[in-house]
């Protein structure tokens, strides 16, 4: 399974817009966001996605966290404060926004961490967990842009820059 990760997009319409282009092209099974949405006019344009998005909030979505909830079910999008952890697909998943929630019993029991807040690209493999971070999504780092692509099955990430 292929899944896209995305985070800490801060109302960058024009970023999102891009992501949403990518993502469409690269076509995962699943988009994860690791917060920091912001407004809710980011997510009408990630509903240019047409790929289910699933995510957490980030600290800078808690003042518009009720209008989020509201906008993401207009679109079908899944929203959970963090740590949120489910399974697909016999593989078990975490979405956080703060690195610093990582502990080893996540790293132990997870196959695939996804976060944001820092802005700056992770891959590694801590224990069972491959833990992932694309890095750059905002815009606030010119030229630096990324998202990122994690195949489940080989447990290998990648960025695509835009």
């Amino acid at each position: 399974m292929l899944i896209g990760v995305t985070g800490d997009t801060h109302n960058n319409l024009k970023n999102i817009s891009k992501i949403c282009d990518l993502f469409n092209q690269a076509n995962p099974s699943l988009v994860i966001h690791t917060g920091d949405i912001t407004l809710p006019k980011s997510l009408v344009a990630f509903s240019k996605l047409e790929i289910p998005l699933i995510g957490v909030f980030g600290n800078n979505d808690l003042e518009e966290k009720e209008a989020l909830l509201i906008e993401s079910k207009k679109f079908n999008f899944e929203l959970y404060s963090e740590p949120y952890f489910f399974k697909k697909d016999n593989f078990k998943f975490a979405i956080i926004h703060h690195p610093e929630l990582i502990d080893k019993k996540m790293t132990k029991e997870m196959d695939f961490i996804f976060h944001g807040h820092t802005h700056r690209y992770r891959s590694e493999i801590v224990n069972k967990a491959l833990i992932f971070n694309p890095g750059e999504c905002a815009g606030i780092l010119t030229g630096k842009n990324h998202i990122g692509l994690v195949d489940t099955k080989t447990k290998e990430s990648k960025i695509i820059s835009f």
